[in-house]
């Protein structure tokens, strides 16, 4: 494969170059090379309003959600052009944080299984960054086994043929900030978990929505709780039929797992230049052999997650969904994260265990470790991606799964199993 520029990409490429350098936010650019995983590292302006106004101007200027179709409110530019989009836009990505979800995830979703009138009139508020969405699907006995929620959904009595839902869900990033979100919820206990499930999508100021922000370990609240008493969903706002929950949430997952692991940074060109500057016996940590050997492992690792990413880009232009093969950015992105950042932590010595603001040179990788067990739960913990990985990629054969036929209301609860 050729990943050199053709003459219409260069064209393209320059284009994207002169209208950043136009447009783009340039008194915010040093706080947003200081950012840290989760973080946008903005103090000096709102990141939401921040966000937002970065995300109008792009679609003003046609160059928000650049692979989703014009009627929508993208660009319906090429797979390679997104990709070029993304190379120039550079640190000022930073700012589309808070619509990772909505672009990645929910919005897919919706286009894949919304009506086309709700299509147009959901996805490009989503698109110009005038709402946020969020995905309500772990909860407290149910993150990893999806299928295991129990947030339910029951015809309402009055007949209408909407839908009323008690439950609980838990790690909604975003939440606190969104206006609407994509919930699966159980429709029938009396089935096997997989094939009792629905899904809604829902403004997130329905009557009966509580949202409660989750301090996390490195002082960020970006995670939440979320409560469902008696909350009305319209019937108009299921997506799929009713039972076919799983199916539509496979849509997300897909989509999930291919945004997480090909966007995901792994800290390494933050650890290289710290190596560049800072000492190890009395030189610069770069020209330390054991330093180099760490650095190289680590590049190799960066280099198979860029041309892994690309191999699903170009599956994408040809019209092909996301596959299982997208666990393997997320799993081993995660895992680096986690791993770049203690070893950061090993060179900083006996400092590295000072608590320093996240924007701080110190500071930006005990942020970033703090993050990073997130990082390998979120969008399916290491062990089912592992499981993915081996059964759907390489054929390996499944988990013995005694539930498999059991209707979900038969499942025990706890580690005794009925009498």
């Amino acid at each position: 494969m050729d990943f050199n520029d053709s003459p219409q990409e260069a064209a393209f490429r320059k284009e994207v170059r002169a209208w950043i350098d136009a447009n783009a936010p340039k008194h915010l650019e040093p706080e947003l090379k200081r950012a840290s995983f989760g973080s946008s590292g903005l103090t000096s302006e709102d990141p939401i309003k921040a966000a937002k106004a970065w995300q109008k101007k792009k679609a003003d200027a046609g160059w928000a959600c650049l692979h989703w179709p014009k009627e929508y409110g993208g660009g319906a530019r090429t797979p390679m052009e997104r990709v070029i989009w993304n190379q120039e836009e550079g640190v000022y990505s930073t700012l589309s944080g808070p619509f990772t979800i909505g672009h990645g995830m929910c919005g897919p979703t919706v286009m894949a299984w919304a009506s086309e009138e709700q299509k147009r009139e959901l996805l490009p508020p989503l698109a110009n960054g005038e709402e946020i969405w969020c995905q309500l699907f772990s909860e407290p006995a149910s993150g990893s086994d999806l299928a295991g929620l129990r947030t339910r959904a029951v015809p309402a009595e009055d007949g209408s043929g909407d839908w009323i839902i008690n439950g609980q869900k838990i790690w909604t990033s975003g939440a606190h900030n969104s206006d609407w979100g994509l919930l699966i919820a159980r429709t029938d206990p009396n089935v096997p978990k997989h094939k009792g499930l629905t899904m809604f999508f829902l403004s997130m100021k329905s009557p009966g929505v509580e949202v409660r922000p989750i301090k996390q370990a490195n002082g960020a609240s970006e995670f939440n709780e979320v409560y469902f008493t008696d909350v009305r969903i319209p019937a108009a706002q299921r997506l799929g039929d009713v039972g076919q929950g799983w199916a539509v949430s496979l849509t997300t997952l897909m989509n999930e797992r291919l945004s997480i692991g090909s966007g995901m940074s792994t800290g390494f060109p933050e650890l290289f230049d710290y190596c560049a500057k800072v000492e190890v016996d009395g030189k610069p940590a770069i020209r330390d052999r054991g330093v180099q050997s760490r650095l190289a492992q680590y590049a190799v690792r960066q280099s198979g997650l860029k041309y892994t990413a690309m191999r699903s880009l170009t599956a994408l232009s040809k019209g092909e969904m996301p596959g299982p093969e997208n666990s393997i950015g997320k799993l081993v992105a995660g895992a680096t994260m986690q791993d770049i950042a203690m070893y950061a932590l090993d060179l900083q010595g006996q400092a590295g265990v000072l608590r320093k603001g996240e924007n701080s040179e110190n500071g930006r990788f005990q942020s970033i470790l703090l993050r990073s067990p997130a990082t390998r739960i979120e969008g399916g913990s290491d062990e089912i991606l592992r499981n993915i990985i081996g059964e759907r990629v390489l054929g390996l054969p499944g988990d013995i799964r005694v539930d498999k036929d059991v209707a979900f209301k038969d499942i025990p609860t706890s580690g005794r199993s009925k009498s």
